[in-house]
């Protein structure tokens, strides 16, 4: 009976594990399909304009934009978790054990600079950035790219998403800021399952709510590690004013996104190899502690 509640509790932790995966899926192609709708049926506002070439034209453009955006984003995804930034596969054996070196008990080997372990992946993570919630993997030196790049296509999809969904929040308020409006906003499950608002109404303003919260969440991370990526750190290095790595701007484009960073986040199927090989790293400035 013990075995059985062991191993039923261990499927319920890997699929809470894979939830934020399957949520976030569910969302990007709910937006998606909603924001498709916006293009197809409702704009253009004015009826004459409904079936000029004009309006074939714009949806056609927004539409190739819209997908554009979401097979990045996929793609993107695809890869991150397909590349491993483990140190599984890696050779390590051979390298001078220098300044930041340093043994993992858990894995039972020598690391490089950087590299620290991850209780999530159960393994040590080359360069690693952080443990990332929503995808079930870890950022490190080769999956770096993809994780940016699909951040910056998150946002500026989101950021469409919400200049679409404009027209949306007039809508909700062109009887002026009532009662009824603002709750519609802040909380339409209430109003849905209160019987205040019509399905129809509740996943627009849900979907557009998601939109504006979905933004500000993206813009926080993307901008975030924008900055890092500027100063030559990860996440786990950020707070320390010490900045080794620091090579620069065009030199912190470069290891950290490939030798083709300024076309690679066009597309993930543009090769861009990486100059490094996540073991041995290009020292500028001290790594002890200032006094």
């Amino acid at each position: 009976m013990t075995g059985l509640g062991s191993r039923l509790f261990c499927k319920v932790g890997k699929l809470c594990e894979q939830l934020p995966v399957f949520l976030n899926t569910f969302l990007v192609f709910s937006i998606t399909g909603e924001v498709s709708y916006l293009v197809l049926v409702e704009a253009p506002l004015e009826p004459e304009e409904k079936k000029t070439v004009w309006s074939a034209w714009w949806k056609a453009l927004h539409l190739l934009g819209q997908y554009f955006m979401l097979g990045n984003i996929c793609w993107n995804a695809l890869l991150f978790l397909k590349v491993s930034p483990s140190i599984k596969g890696v050779f390590l054996g051979g390298v001078g054990l220098g300044q930041g070196w340093r043994y993992c008990y858990t894995c039972e080997t020598h690391t490089p600079p950087r590299c620290s372990h991850c209780f999530d992946c159960k393994v040590c993570v080359l360069r690693r950035d952080h443990h990332c919630v929503f995808f079930g993997q870890c950022v490190g030196f080769r999956n770096y790219r993809y994780f940016l790049s699909c951040l910056l296509f998150m946002w500026s999809g989101l950021l469409y998403a919400v200049v679409m969904n404009a027209e949306v929040f007039i809508v909700i308020l062109k009887e002026g800021v009532t009662l009824h409006s603002i709750l519609l906003l802040l909380i339409p499950w209430i109003m849905l399952v209160s019987g205040q608002v019509s399905a129809r109404a509740f996943a627009f303003a849900f979907i557009a709510d998601t939109c504006v919260v979905g933004l500000l969440l993206v813009s926080a991370f993307f901008f975030f590690h924008i900055f890092l990526l500027f100063r030559g750190q990860t996440t786990r290095e950020w707070y320390s004013s010490r900045r080794p790595y620091n090579l620069g701007l065009l030199g912190n484009l470069r290891h950290m996104l490939g030798l083709r960073w300024y076309i690679c986040w066009l597309s993930p199927l543009i090769p861009s190899p990486l100059p490094g090989d996540g073991i041995n790293f290009q020292v500028t400035g001290s790594l002890e502690p200032s006094q």
